[in-house]
């Protein structure tokens, strides 16, 4: 987590860093002396400090210019003058603290903004994983659509379409149900020629049935045998 703190006075500068060492002693902690010094760096803080009033570009000019690379940049203005507060929504502020304010204050905006740090991190992370999970394009009347893999419950085979079921809805398009099951990979299984599984959401299975989370699939009797093992090898991995 990096934490800076941008104001033209290097008292305060060193007073806020101060206690923020204190409560957050991990932090990675950089000082800046006006909005050109920050906006110049490579290193894009986390939460910033920034003071308003400053020579040169001051901190409103310093946010708008922020926002323009990060929207998840948590913000808090620190001034003497409330007459920028509406001015701070506008840059999407987390928070305007006014001098002066005793350390109490200070720890709980801080505290608060640490949260928001961590709640965007979480939220980028499930994009990333959300980008970067394998799909599959299909196309279904003319549409091209990307379906992961990991949503697919089971798939089956019928009047010669492919039918994806995830949770909440079927996509029916045309394809060949061998191209799939080499695509989708080691979470799934084949019991029955017109059927492909995905381990995560069996619920319980014979050796005629497997039943998921959603639906069922058939199971030929001679793949019986080798479907235990392979779900067998799954719970393994996953354990």
């Amino acid at each position: 987590m990096r934490i800076a703190v941008c104001d033209d006075e290097r008292a305060v500068r060193e007073l806020y860093t101060d206690k923020i060492r204190q409560l957050y002693p991990d932090a990675d902690l950089i000082r800046y002396q006006s909005g050109e010094e920050l906006l110049l760096d490579d290193r894009r803080p986390d939460i910033l400090l920034l003071d308003i009033q400053m020579p040169g570009r001051n901190g409103m000019e310093t946010a708008r210019q922020l926002r323009r690379d990060s929207r998840e940049m948590v913000i808090i203005f620190v001034s003497a003058l409330e007459e920028y507060v509406f001015q701070a929504f506008d840059v999407g502020a987390f928070h305007y603290l006014v001098k002066p304010f005793d350390d109490r204050k200070f720890a709980q905006v801080l505290s608060r903004a640490v949260s928001q740090y961590e709640e965007n991190s979480r939220q980028k992370a499930a994009r990333d994983e959300e980008k970067s999970a394998p799909s599959i394009m299909i196309t279904k009347g003319g549409e091209h659509i990307t379906v992961r893999i990991a949503d697919i419950v089971y798939a089956e085979v019928f009047d010669r379409k492919v039918i994806l079921h995830t949770m909440d809805s079927d996509i029916e398009y045309y394809g060949k149900m061998k191209e799939l099951e080499k695509a989708a990979g080691s979470d799934f299984y084949r019991p029955h020629r017109a059927y492909l599984v995905n381990f995560h959401f069996i619920r319980k299975y014979d050796a005629s049935t497997i039943y998921l989370e959603r639906g069922q699939a058939l199971m030929a009797k001679q793949n019986y045998h080798d479907f235990v093992k392979s779900y067998l090898r799954f719970n393994q991995r996953k354990a």
